[in-house]
């Protein structure tokens, strides 16, 4: 029964096809809109997500507030070396490391300069100078990383060798200036996907030192825990720690203590609020959809006062006579999203596939997870119901008086 309904929405919509593709081009605009901006949102949400992985749950860290993502801006606020100490000493800690970080003229050749951050490791210890490459998954495409001993030697983001930063690849053995002062290329990290981090070099803290005039400042500490021990914990008693040698308390603390599971849900709140942000800029195009289908519907049922009598005539009832209705008007919406979705697929990955090769990042990334690509058909098959479910209650409600005129209209031909 359900079947022949189709037969009979599908034949209707054909019959006024111009109109029904007037209809469905509102519907189709709406899912494109919205499937393109929550797949790019989702596939955002996703490489947040991976970087978190990648940081494992044995891990925390350590910057001063008011400058989140900008080490090597230096503010009022300071951490320094004394402050690392203190970490160190935080029962449950195993491994502890730190950075500095600052915008160094970087030159190789004769070519002109560029400015990229630099970043000081210590290198005294093996282990702590691992533990930053670990943390941010960090491995040489060619070459090695930084080790104990090495003084002048310099570890080169992706984008020397691959991006032509510089007329010529920068590789290893392949000499490049901070500062003025010489450096030996000994690696090439691969690739991140962030050109910041991409662009940025690593050398040992010293030779940082040096450069820069950095002093004992610190612009990240990174902290492993021992293997067993709650990492929330641990942070909390590095927070106490670190708050009662510096003299602060709640109110004035100066420093920030972050944890996988903190970073993920603020990331997961911002990212939740720009998702509702986009999903209600898409619901206007929504909207204008479900006002076309719930139009076209109208015009139908005006138009086909006559073909209800005769169906009811011959016996249909009023929820058959709803029924057809409602699915017609699923079917245009259905159709809509379908040629929606498949075209927000196409541009979707386009805007990936753009970022990938210009930007050289993948963090601009479409997400096609079945419940969305799904979820998409089926919200779409529901806006067209859901539109056309007046017209259609109005159509199943014919007045008795135009079923018996074309009763007897019926009768009398025959």
């Amino acid at each position: 029964m359900i079947q022949d309904y189709f037969k009979i929405a599908y034949k209707n919509l054909w019959k006024r096809k111009t109109r029904s593709l007037l209809t469905v081009t509102g519907i189709f605009l709406a899912i494109l809109t919205i499937f393109v901006l929550v797949s790019l949102s989702l596939g955002l949400k996703n490489y947040v997500d991976e970087q978190f992985e990648m940081l494992g749950g044995d891990k925390f860290f350590i910057q001063p507030k008011g400058s989140p993502g900008m080490p090597g801006l230096q503010g009022a606020v300071q951490l320094t070396i004394d402050d690392v100490r203190i970490v160190e000493k935080v029962g449950g800690v195993d491994v502890t490391s730190y950075m500095a970080f600052e915008t160094g003229k970087i030159e190789f050749k004769d070519y002109p300069a560029r400015f990229y951050f630099v970043a000081g490791i210590p290198n005294e210890d093996e282990r702590a100078g691992n533990l930053i490459f670990e943390a941010s998954d960090l491995n040489a495409d060619e070459g090695r990383l930084l080790k104990k001993g090495d003084r002048k030697k310099i570890l080169i983001g992706y984008n020397y060798k691959y991006k032509n930063l510089y007329e010529k690849p920068v590789v290893v053995g392949n000499k490049v200036e901070i500062n003025n002062v010489e450096f030996k290329v000994i690696g090439v990290l691969e690739q991140v996907g962030n050109p910041g981090d991409d662009q940025q070099v690593y050398i040992p803290l010293e030779d940082f030192k040096e450069i820069f005039d950095s002093g004992e400042r610190v612009d990240m500490i990174w902290t492993q825990v021992e293997k067993g021990v709650d990492l929330e914990q641990v942070a909390e008693k590095t927070e106490k720690k670190l708050k009662n040698f510096r003299g602060v308390d709640d109110k004035t603390i100066d420093f920030t203590v972050e944890t996988p599971k903190e970073m993920i849900a603020m990331f997961n709140n911002i990212l939740n609020i720009l998702l509702v942000f986009l999903i209600g800029i898409g619901s206007i195009s929504i909207i204008v959809g479900g006002i076309g289908i719930a139009n076209t519907m109208y015009t139908s049922v005006l138009e086909r006062n006559k073909e209800i009598g005769t169906m009811k005539a011959i016996g249909a009832k009023n929820s058959d006579i709803l029924l057809i209705f409602v699915i017609e008007s699923g079917v245009l919406g259905l159709i809509g999203g379908g040629l929606g979705l498949l075209a927000g697929i196409g541009i979707a990955k386009s805007i990936e596939y753009i970022a990938l090769v210009f930007i050289g990042s993948d963090i601009i990334r479409a997400s096609m997870h079945p419940y969305l690509l799904i979820g998409v058909l089926a919200f779409a098959f529901l806006i067209g119901i859901v539109s056309g479910l007046i017209p259609s209650y109005q159509a199943s409600k014919l007045k008795r008086s135009e079923e018996r005129r074309v009763g007897n209209e019926c009768r009398s031909r025959w």
